[in-house]
């Protein structure tokens, strides 16, 4: 018998497969000779042969495979939870490696790590696509049987489950839009119950049906909002709330956005509303499906995945015991879909990923006209606003690799890094430490990419020190055709954390911001943000909210070598890299910056509170208004707010230098070179050439 054997018949009986017993099994091959001696000195010499080191174990996933099998190579199991339930057997005394199979495996419900699931004493865990395949993780089901539906205007249609009301559909591999059409600002106006209609062409609205799964959408300056309507009484579009009430207080408001010129609202989900290709429209009650083509698109040979998961996975443990040692490689995350929007929440986002839910305590009688630039009840929020749920959820835990990894098709955030505990579904937060990510794809996503750290006030100053969040690297990534649905998110996003690393990721073609770090606009730094005292934003005002003597846990942010291009396609506000409140050690630097479109494009943009970043050695090219913003908030000038920021030996060939770069404020802006066209010299050349992915990461 051969040692392979050996140890897959042992292995079957470590895992009560009923395998032969140990009596049974056939004696092992020869033990070789041990490994060196330890000697340990003294009046008698005692010598201790080394132990030798645990024997690596493999067990294998395969579409074909069966949960009565063993997990070998030729008898693999068929599910990833019986698999689980093996690594719990084996990985306190092994490396344990889960090899799956190329194929698409359909989640019933999402996988759930604790720490029982990680390395124990040292050892780790290793989830991982066999070589040369990208196993595909899907919440969804295919959608087949597709049938014309109505010939004169090109609508196909085919059965799903009763119940079924996705927010996305996944149709030849890539998202498809809900049925919208744009309706003008002009023909409504805005109250806090809902809408009038003004434009009496947009009254057969009201005989719509099931209007009670009609949304709203509006964007403005860097909001994406999202409510539901209740019903349609004549000219009166009557909307559910709080979601309604949420979306009217803050910033870019749907009522009153920051700019009226950039401002648009939709309305989305109605069959009626299903004239463009590449649209769709399901009706949950009658169990159907409904598409209308894009030329080409053949509906009887297309692949169409419907999704029936709000996610696929969630890593938790606890702050006492964190997940450990867990890796996950040359794994396809796709199809899931966040429901929350289509209720009466809605979704009412402040700035990416973060919105207001519940009900706020002494809202404003008239929101539009006293809480469209925030108010008393709104600033009591801010420490308070929820985040959206990732896709893939880490939270407490500690030494967690994401390598060569694909995520695509999912409705919100890809990949969330201690967020906020309402956004992991262990309902516990934070607390992560030593994540990396790396080499992986994002791509077709309706929200951001990667959102590490939460919102709310244990995320700037937790209350126990397991809660921070440390040493977080992003590198080596492709980033491109993301928030699709969720606009106002940015691809990247960092909030409050120390030692973040983001190097050599290509980041493109996204609606808002390539790489956002910091949060909270200044207001919890030491001495807090005289932006927000009384007689300015009243903050410090609203109960719970304090000004703190102790820096917040974001320190050392490092943002190198990146290469971000084709950004802030939709919104004027932010930057293509943009910063946020004081960050000790920051650095922005060495990273190319290309075709930021639109008469106020900004490249690189140090907003509210920004202090101690240091942006070096950045080219900018093909910017369409700023190539570094700096908001020094002078309005509220003898007070400081941006300071002791340092901008030198950037290269740029368009766009201007804006904010105040003085010795009062300690910031500087010295050395910087402006190039004609691609006049590049040969230190930028050398940037441009280096930044985005590395050719060996790729």
């Amino acid at each position: 018998m051969t040692m392979r054997n050996f140890r897959e018949r042992l292995l079957a009986v470590m895992l009560g497969l009923g395998a032969p017993s140990i009596a049974q099994l056939p004696p092992p091959p020869p033990i070789p000779r041990m490994p060196p001696h330890t000697t340990i000195a003294g009046p008698h010499r005692i010598v201790i042969p080394n132990r030798p080191a645990p024997v690596p174990v493999v067990l294998h996933v395969a579409t074909t495979g069966s949960d009565d099998g063993d997990g070998s190579a030729a008898r693999p199991f068929a599910s990833f939870a019986r698999a689980q339930a093996a690594v719990r057997r084996l990985n306190r005394d092994h490396d344990v490696t889960v090899r799956i199979a190329d194929g698409t495996y359909r989640l019933a419900v999402p996988l759930r790590f604790t720490a029982d699931d990680g390395g124990q004493n040292g050892f780790v865990v290793r989830w991982e696509g066999a070589e040369g395949a990208h196993p595909i993780l899907s919440g969804g089901v295919p959608v087949i049987g597709w049938r014309i539906a109505d010939h004169t205007r090109g609508i196909w249609s085919a059965t799903i489950p009763k119940g079924s009301d996705p927010r996305q559909l996944d149709v030849g591999g890539r998202l498809a839009q809900r049925a919208t059409v744009e309706i003008p600002r002009s023909a409504v106006a805005f109250h806090p119950w809902g809408l009038t209609i003004t434009d009496p062409a947009w009254r057969v609205l009201t005989n719509l049906p099931d209007q009670d799964r009609i949304e709203v959408e509006g964007t403005s300056w860097f909001t994406h909002r999202h409510a539901m309507v209740e019903r349609i009484e004549g000219d009166h579009i009557v909307m559910q709330q709080p979601g309604w009430r949420n979306n009217l207080v803050g910033y870019d408001t749907v009522a009153r956005p920051v700019s009226a010129e950039v401002a648009r609202l939709f309305l989305v989900n109605a069959l009626a509303f299903l004239r463009e290709p590449g649209q769709w429209y399901a009706d949950p009650k009658a169990g159907a499906l409904y598409y209308k083509p894009r030329v080409g698109e053949d509906m009887r040979r297309i692949a169409v995945v419907l999704p029936r998961l709000e996610r696929l996975v969630s890593i938790a443990g606890s702050y006492d015991r964190p997940v450990r040692d867990l890796e996950f490689r040359r794994l396809d995350f796709r199809h899931t879909s966040w429901l929350q929007p289509s209720g009466p929440e809605g979704y009412a986002s402040q700035q990416s990923g973060s919105y207001l839910a519940g009900a706020l305590t002494d809202y404003p009688s008239d929101p539009i006209r006293d809480c469209s630039w925030g108010c008393r009840p709104f600033e009591a929020m801010r420490n308070r606003f929820a985040q959206q749920p990732a896709a893939v959820q880490v939270a407490a835990a500690t030494r967690i690799t994401f390598d060569d990894d694909r995520f695509s098709q999912l409705g919100q955030v890809a990949l969330g890094i201690g967020n906020n505990a309402d956004a992991n579904d262990s309902g516990i937060g934070l607390g992560t430490s030593a994540i990396s990510v790396t080499r992986s794809l994002f791509t077709d996503l309706a929200g951001g990419a990667i959102m590490v750290g939460g919102v709310q006030a244990d995320a700037h100053h937790p209350s126990r020190p397991e809660m921070g969040l440390r040493d977080i690297l992003i590198r080596d990534n492709r980033i491109s055709g993301v928030s699709h649905d969720y606009k106002e998110q940015s691809a990247i996003l960092v909030t409050y954390a120390s030692g973040t690393i983001i190097l050599n990721n290509d980041v493109s073609d996204t609606p808002y911001d390539g790489i956002d770090v910091g949060w909270g606009w200044g207001t919890n730094d030491p001495g807090g943000s005289a932006e927000y005292w009384r007689g300015q934003r009243g903050y410090y005002d609203a109960p719970g909210n304090i000004v703190y003597d102790t820096p917040t846990t974001l320190r050392d942010t490092a943002i190198v070598g990146n290469r971000v291009t084709r950004v802030k396609q939709w919104f004027p506000d932010g930057g293509a890299i943009y910063h946020l409140s004081a960050d000790p050690g920051a650095l922005i630097a060495g990273n190319y910056i290309a075709d930021v479109a639109g008469s106020g494009g900004i490249a690189i943009y140090l907003d509210e509170g920004s202090r101690y970043v240091t942006v070096r050695n950045n080219v900018i090219d093909r910017v369409g208004g700023v190539w570094l913003n700096l908001n020094s908030q002078d309005h509220i000038a003898p007070k400081r707010t941006a300071m002791d920021n340092l901008a030198t030996g950037n290269w740029y060939n368009s766009g201007r230098l804006q904010g105040s770069w003085t010795d009062y404020l300690n910031n500087r802006a010295d050395g910087n070179i402006a190039v004609t066209g691609d006049a590049w010299p040969a230190a930028a050349r050398r940037v441009i050439a280096e930044s985005g992915v590395r050719p060996d990461a790729k």
